[in-house]
């Protein structure tokens, strides 16, 4: 099993020792990794609509199979058992048939957190959830911390245009935050560009995400 990554001592980011990426397994210790990465990935979006509980529930949704968080659409880069980076994503067809089921049910009673959080959101998680015909999208991607800028993150990217080009998918799409720049660069130099900007939360601006999109 993989070790968290809070065990892991920064040797590997220097060094780039054996990093593998693995498809992740239906098993808690993988979704719980996937949500807090899933999370950092978000901006802390997912910990907002899910509250305090939020690994449990993401974690306990990943291990069932038929929807977008589940673990069949999720890849961990990892060295000598050492989980450090995430990358998640699913085609149009995927999309299409995901079912919202298994999160809900992992949610019980926080559910209607779920609901109330998005009736706020409503406009922005519209325009998220459109993945046109054609699409693979990159539902999201992250680093641990001590691993960034070590060439991780560049390496699961490789990896989901791999993903999206055997589902013959035509063109790769993500969403990310209007004020990341550092993201909005580093997409952009691997040949994304803007395509659109969502709808924000009311009285949250920052909160507005842009579509990039690459043909593949």
């Amino acid at each position: 099993m993989p070790r968290a990554s809070a065990s892991y001592n920064g040797l590997y980011a220097a060094a780039m020792v054996d990093v593998t990426v693995r498809p992740a397994r239906p098993e808690r210790e993988d979704g719980e990794a996937f949500a807090r990465f899933f999370d950092t990935a978000g901006d802390g979006l997912v910990r907002w609509m899910l509250g305090r509980n939020f690994v449990a529930i993401v974690a306990k949704a990943f291990m069932e199979p038929g929807h977008d968080m589940s673990h069949e659409h999720v890849w961990f880069a990892e060295s000598d058992g050492v989980v450090l980076g995430m990358v998640s994503g699913y085609s149009a067809a995927a999309h299409r048939q995901a079912r919202s089921g298994p999160l809900f049910r992992a949610a019980g009673i926080r559910a209607v957190r779920l609901v109330a959080v998005w009736l706020v959101a409503r406009r922005l998680f519209d325009f998220m959830d459109r993945v046109p015909d054609g699409d693979w999208y990159l539902q999201a991607v992250a680093v641990d911390p001590a691993c960034r800028n070590t060439g991780i993150g560049s390496l699961l990217l490789d990896h989901a245009e791999r993903a999206a080009a055997r589902t013959q998918s035509r063109r790769l799409a993500l969403d990310v935050s209007v004020d990341n720049d550092r993201a909005i660069r580093l997409y952009e130099r691997r040949g994304l560009e803007i395509v659109g900007t969502s709808p924000s939360i009311p009285f949250e601006s920052s909160s507005a995400v842009h579509r990039m999109t690459k043909v593949l």
